[in-house]
């Protein structure tokens, strides 16, 4: 009945609900918050006539509806508990809003104040997870339109996405912070469909034969480029992919690959090694003898993919797909762009997608790994529950401060939280120092595959902008995000994961994509207070658990960065 009443009211407003249907992928659904976003911010109010909507309100939810996007209201309303308005008056300005923007598939309201400590009231994410489960959908397949930063906040603490729409009460670390900033809410629905779009392939036939699919550079990159490597696959009889050595031990376990060609590409790879021509040469008789019958060449948003399709060319490739804003000539057939801002799996979709080629149904478009190639996990780690520490990152300017990784550690072993220690073999240092207060070392001792095991069983995992994060995403792991804003977060944040960002998002080496810290003593990071960290478990919902301590044991495995 109630989707009878929304055809009628898009009809109402001259749009056709068929028309311009977008093909499920990225969501399923939008919530949105009530006051600032829809309507008109009027305090604690309780009177329907006072309910004005936003510019460009019911055209924008119109459009939503039209390509088959879910609506809910997302709302604290603390007026309640504040006694400030009735139950009843409520309901008639929530009747009101319907009635000037059209229906909504559910309301989800919070009726507390904040001292009552509920588990719905924005910042919490409580809210979004019931919207998502009323609307028969997962909160990774929402996109979250509020005004402030708890709007964000519950939406990446749930694991959906989110856009700011600020107005003048918004705060400006608010809006550095936002994954997402539109100009108004018209602009937020605008860039929601547009991301969508992006990733859906043209409807042709699969072509099947063997793809070549390349992804150079560290094992996170090459992680948040498997949504886009299944999409390929989903339309080829073979996948062949293109590594360097940094992303071998990522590439061992992406889905859907059948084999792997191992080749540092000195145009890509830092430190750059010289071009040696010998092996590039012996590289373009490796790719001719796989027999290819077209090629999709992945790359990050500051890389170029012109050397390789050169090379690709020479190996008698007939048809290459690549994102490129230089002029490519004849290297490519499929010259693809992408708008800035864009996450990177949902990047390496969009290529897919302009190559034609899509995640097939029930392929959710998030990162994944192949559990059976995981090895056990350590026996000394205990149960399930823990949390990850990983302080470290190959790029100094994404790495934990020590001091700031050893006083985390300290308050949350103080609270009951178990904590192991990672890093790779030249961390051992750092790891030791970070974990003599209170942690398990596990530092020098996990591979690739060992961390995944190890992360697979954490509670949480608490990491700067580097490839543990991805590894987590791609098992469901919840991150805390000591991200350095030195790259946008919206791009290399954990991907579709319940995430909780610290870190002084407006610092002043905002997207300097410095490798070494512009500014000493590291502020974007080292002024985090380890009990924030404290405060995103209990808000991630991971709860402490010290009942069985962890020891030290023998773990195998080489480095994991």
């Amino acid at each position: 009945m109630r989707r009878d009443h929304e055809r009628d009211q898009c009809r109402s407003a001259g749009v056709d609900p068929g028309a311009g249907r977008l093909p499920s992928g990225l969501y399923d659904a939008v919530l949105l918050d009530r006051d600032g976003t829809l309507i008109e911010d009027v305090p604690y109010n309780g009177d329907p006539e006072k309910v004005r909507p936003v510019p460009g309100a019911r055209e924008a939810l119109d459009r939503l509806r039209a390509a088959g996007l879910r609506l809910a209201v997302v709302s604290n309303q603390s007026g309640l508990a504040r006694g400030c308005f009735t139950a009843e008056d409520l309901r008639r300005v929530n009747a009101r809003v319907e009635e000037l923007l059209g229906p909504f598939d559910t309301w989800q309201i919070c009726p507390h104040g904040e001292p009552d400590g509920c588990a719905c009231r924005k910042p919490a994410p409580g809210m979004v997870h019931a919207a998502a489960r009323a609307l028969g959908t997962t909160a990774a397949r929402c996109v979250m339109v509020g005004d402030i930063g708890a709007d964000m906040t519950a939406a990446a603490a749930a694991g959906a996405a989110g856009v700011l729409v600020p107005t003048p009460a918004t705060r400006s670390a608010e809006v550095a912070a936002a994954p997402t900033v539109a100009a108004d809410l018209p602009d937020a629905v605008a860039e929601i469909l547009n991301r969508v779009r992006l990733v859906a392939a043209p409807a042709t036939p699969p072509r099947r034969g063997t793809v070549l699919v390349v992804r150079s550079d560290a094992a996170g990159d090459v992680l948040v480029t498997g949504p886009g490597i299944r999409a390929v696959a989903a339309g080829a009889e073979r996948v062949v992919l293109l590594c360097g050595p940094r992303g071998r031990a990522a590439a061992e376990l992406l889905p859907r690959v059948d084999e792997i060609i191992e080749c540092p590409l000195p145009w890509i790879d830092a430190p750059a090694p010289p071009v040696d021509p010998a092996a590039m040469r012996q590289l373009v008789d490796r790719i001719a003898a796989v027999g290819a019958h077209e090629a999709v060449v992945f790359t990050s948003f500051h890389q170029s993919a012109l050397p390789l399709a050169l090379l690709l060319r020479m190996a008698g490739v007939p048809r290459i797909s690549a994102i490129s804003d230089d002029y490519p000539g004849a290297l490519l057939d499929v010259r693809h762009r992408v708008p800035v801002g864009v996450p990177e799996p949902e990047r390496a979709l969009s290529l897919a997608a302009a190559a034609g080629y899509a995640l097939p149904d029930g392929d959710e478009p998030g990162l994944r790994l192949r559990r059976d190639r995981l090895p056990p996990a350590p026996a000394a780690l205990g149960t399930p529950g823990y949390v990850v520490l990983h302080p470290g990152s190959s790029v100094e300017t994404r790495a934990c401060p020590p001091e700031l990784a050893t006083r985390i550690v300290r308050v949350l072993a103080a609270a009951g939280y178990r904590v192991v220690v990672t890093g790779g073999p030249d961390e051992r240092e750092l790891t030791a120092r970070v974990a003599a207060a209170g942690g398990l070392d596990l530092g020098g001792r996990t591979g690739l595959g060992e961390l995944a095991a190890v992360v697979a069983r954490a509670g949480a995992l608490v990491v700067g902008n580097t490839g543990p994060a991805h590894l987590a995403a791609a098992l469901g792991v919840p991150v805390i995000s000591l991200f350095a804003p030195t790259v946008p977060f919206a791009q290399w944040g954990p991907y579709r994961v319940p995430t909780v960002r610290l870190g002084d998002a407006g610092a002043a080496c905002r997207d300097t994509r410095a490798t070494c810290c512009p500014v000493p003593g590291h502020p974007c990071l080292t002024d985090v207070e380890p009990g924030r960290v404290l405060e995103a478990l209990r808000l991630l919902g991971v709860p402490a658990d010290a009942a069985e301590p962890v020891g030290v044991g023998p773990v195998p495995g080489g480095v994991a960065r």
